[in-house]
């Protein structure tokens, strides 16, 4: 047969014995600075712990493994399973070097006096990994400091492991054994804080393996998902859910006492597919069309993919069958970050009905096309996602309570110079005429919880307020879906009252402003539980407290039936901010115009509390430019508070204020300004409109510029560590006013290509990022479910994540990633009133 025969049989024998991975698919760094080949990427601190909320699973070594990325935290740990606020390694160095495919890292704990170094470097079909001490570890971390390397449970449910060739299935739900371990030997959380409520027992839970040996293979029968790790060391299976839900299957060795140098070394494979191609995302509104808009499927193509020519609509009959409407070319937009992109125009079908998307293999679920399409696109947002959020009342559905009473031992002063792992601080001065810990009556009204957690920040509430009020004003939504009593602290959803529900949420929300100021004298930064164990609290929001005001002469769990010796009441974070004064002053004006015929005592107190915070600030000296939490916002804010002062009031001081700041602000950012000046354009005399139009001239360029920057022409990322879909809502919104006043200078579309984005035009997947809204949507997100696996309806997620340095994320298997997923109220105001603005331009003549 000759050599060249032998050689393709002993080819093709080899390719079938290795079943479907790739033959020798050697890593290489990329110029990118991560490990790649096709099918599998290996990212080395590409993203770093930030210390802030310290582990939030997108940090050091990590597996794109397929196009998903199913591995994370690959570092040296102080836990088997670490918790999100256990200590995170910093990183002092990292080091590519391409030439020898190595890439290396220095880390440390300053707070332990441990620096480590892990070199990874390509071998064969996957990585070595080596752990490099200068001196040996500290006494106090010997048996505690190993390395460890975490997957995502969502990948790996209902599927297996080989530990030593023992097999083993992956647990659906932490089942494996823990141990409990005096206090005493535990590595000490950050600042003091405790996640475990131990009901003062000096003790804490230590999960066990699930299995231990030299050779781990994950999911041996999906060539998807499967993984080995071998080591000289041995090598634990651990379940991170046993400790806390967000947890992750973590794989750990420990690393040896009394050694330097190299200490540890694991050989990683992670199996790849012959030829992968990651299946194109056909992006489009899941909500379906308008007859009359452009439409346009945004398809996201894998980098080896060499695309086709063509893409086809099809319509659905009422008998069901299926009907070619269009086949049409698709057009080149080109590469970003680390996919291509093309565009299948099909605004040419505009006949009513439900409707496809062909491309290639790939066919998506149905949509419609109707001038329907956005009126009630907005309905789950304020029946179900608003009412679930409120605090200081129980919230029914049908058979279900989504929470009882919460909050109603509201609320401590916080103590001084408290560092709160939130975010929230504490200075010198409580700044009211509170002792630290002493009850502030009068709180437990009002108020929606702020996201997936259960504080109230006043910050949000004022956006909020503010946007539910420009809704109402602007389109008149009188829907009535939801009976709320005050009185009676009761909600009950579906269940009308005879009560417009977006004035009653207004209301909601500006009782706990107005009771703020009322009894402490001012807005604070925000209400919230002073304890770690209570924060990740999940479930009813009722039973996060015993609803019993403290009492420092009982002792703790002990009550007298109307106090108890607990100190689990929220804290009130209470210094004075020149930033939350403009801020609240604005949104009370603002409610006082919607609540005048709803409820015109509420309405003229918060026009009085508005004047007044607005009096005292501008009595105030001036803050330092760089002093505050909030200073970076404090010129966004105060041109709100005069702009909406002078909107009720009319009078001529706040209109003033507002020209005295406005154009300077949008010579400095235009983007983050602008909407302001269009918001009050309509109230504002002709100069100032002629004065606004140059800028809008200007506001163009950078529409364009978003036209070529991305394909969806959107601002995409703007925050770190969060996705980007409320600056997009705001971006569209401001097009919408700037259209409304110039039309010749901002089309429609502009406004149209944020929802579409919203609705499933995005990259990653196409699914609607507004749960219950679209026929696909966000079913696993971060509301206060999310243990469940669970969404609530009308929700909003903050979208795609970018992660470093070219990976764009959005998980729908796992609801615990907060800057991907997690519901927030003012996202959830400002998307109701795009869907309306878009609404009303689609039903213009």
């Amino acid at each position: 047969m000759g050599n060249k025969s032998l050689f393709r049989n002993w080819a093709l024998i080899l390719f079938c014995t290795l079943g479907a991975g790739q033959l020798f698919a050697q890593l290489s760094i990329n110029e990118k600075e991560y490990f790649e080949t096709r099918g599998l990427n290996v990212l080395v601190f590409s993203n770093e712990y930030n210390g802030f909320f310290f582990d939030e699973k997108n940090a050091g070594i990590e597996l794109i493994h397929h196009g998903m990325r199913s591995s994370t935290g690959g570092a040296v740990r102080l836990q088997n399973t670490p918790e999100q606020w256990d200590l995170v390694p910093s990183l002092v160095e990292r080091k590519v070097d391409r030439a020898s495919n190595t890439i290396e890292v220095t880390t440390r704990y300053n707070q332990l006096d441990l620096t480590s170094k892990i070199i990874v470097k390509a071998e064969g079909k996957g990585v070595n990994i080596s752990v490099h001490l200068d001196k040996p570890l500290p006494e106090n971390l010997e048996g505690k400091a190993g390395f460890n390397l975490e997957f995502l449970p969502a990948a790996y449910f209902e599927k297996s492991y080989l530990v030593n060739g023992k097999p083993g299935i992956f647990p659906l739900y932490p089942s494996g054994n823990t141990k409990i371990k005096p206090i005493s030997e535990k590595v000490p959380q950050f600042a003091g804080h405790s996640t475990l409520d131990t009901r003062g027992e000096e003790e804490f839970i230590e999960p066990q393996p699930l299995a231990s040996g030299k050779t781990i293979i994950l999911a041996p029968e999906d060539s998807y998902h499967r993984v080995k790790i071998t080591s000289e060391t041995e090598i634990s299976l651990f379940d991170g859910r046993s400790l806390a839900q967000n947890g992750w299957f973590v794989t750990r060795s420990i690393l040896p006492a009394n050694k330097t140098g190299k200490v540890l070394e694991w050989h990683l494979e992670a199996n790849t597919v012959a030829n992968w191609i990651r299946e194109p995302n056909i992006g489009f509104s899941q909500i379906g069309y308008h007859p009359e808009q452009k439409k346009l499927a945004i398809i996201e193509l894998d980098k080896n993919d060499d695309g086709l020519q063509t893409a086809s609509l099809y319509q659905i009959t009422p008998e069901g069958k299926t009907v070619e409407k269009l086949t049409g070319k698709v057009t080149e937009w080109g590469e970003h970050f680390r996919y291509n992109y093309v565009n299948f125009d099909f605004s040419e079908v505009t006949e009513t009905g439900i409707y496809f998307i062909k491309y290639g293999d790939q066919t998506t679920n149905t949509f419609p096309i109707s001038e329907q399409v956005y009126e009630t696109a907005w309905h789950p947002t304020l029946d179900i996602f608003f009412p679930v959020q409120m605090d200081h009342m129980k919230v029914n559905e049908a058979y279900r309570t989504w929470h009882g009473r919460p909050f109603m031992d509201d609320a401590l002063q916080a103590p001084l110079e408290q560092e709160h792992f939130d975010g929230y601080s504490m200075g010198t001065s409580t700044g009211t005429k509170f002792e630290p810990y002493e009850h502030i009556p009068g709180l437990d009204v009002g108020g929606w919880f702020d996201a997936g957690d259960y504080d109230i920040q006043t910050g949000t509430h004022c956006l909020t307020i503010t946007d539910l009020v420009a809704s109402w004003e602007e389109f008149g939504l009188e829907r009535d879906q939801t009976h709320i009593n005050q009185e009676n602290r009761y909600v009950d959803i579906h269940r009308p009252d005879g009560q417009i529900d977006i004035l009653q949420q207004i209301e909601h929300g500006t009782l706990n402003l107005v009771a703020q100021i009322n009894n402490i004298g001012h807005p604070v930064r925000g209400i919230i539980v002073p304890n770690l164990h209570q924060y990740h609290h999940l479930g009813d929001a009722s039973t996060e407290t015993d609803n019993l005001p403290y009492n420092p002469n009982l002792q703790p769990f002990e009550s007298d039936g109307v106090s108890s010796g607990n100190m689990d009441d929220r804290w009130v974070f209470s210094e004075r901010s020149p930033y939350l004064d403009y801020s609240t002053a604005g949104a009370l004006a603002a409610a006082s115009r919607a609540l005048k015929d709803y409820n015109p005592s509420l309405s003229a107190e918060c026009l009085e509390l508005a004047k007044k915070l607005w009096q005292e600030n501008e009595n105030m000296p001036a803050p330092e430019p760089s002093s505050g939490y909030f200073a970076r916002f404090l010129k966004l804010s105060e041109m709100n508070a005069s702009m909406q002062l002078y909107v009720t009031t009319k009078d001529t001081q706040y209109a003033e204020a507002f020209e005295s700041k406005i154009w300077n602000a949008m010579d400095e950012t235009l983007d983050r300004t602008i909407d302001i000046a269009l918001h009050a354009a309509p109230h504002m005399d002709t100069e100032f409109n002629n004065k606004l139009k140059t800028y809008v001239q200007k506001y163009t360029s950078e529409i364009d510029q978003l036209e070529k920057d991305n394909p969806y022409g959107v601002p995409m990322f703007r925050r770190p560590g969060w996705g980007g879909n409320h600056g997009i809502i705001d971006f569209a919104i401001a097009n919408y006013r700037a259209h409304k006043l110039f039309p010749d200078l901002v089309d429609r579309e502009h406004v149209f290509k944020g929802l579409h984005y919203i609705f499933g035009r995005h990259p990653h997947s196409n699914l609607s990022f507004v749960s219950g809204v679209g026929t696909k949507s966000k079913k696993v997100a971060y509301g206060s479910n999310r243990a469940d696996f669970s969404f609530i309806a009308g929700g909003v997620v903050p979208g795609i994540l970018l992660m470093s340095p070219d990976y764009p994320e959005n998980k729908e298997n796992w609801p615990f990633f907060w800057g991907e997923n997690e519901y927030i109220v003012d996202i959830g105001a400002s998307y109701i009133f795009l869907v309306n603005a878009a609404d009303e331009l689609l039903k213009e003549k």
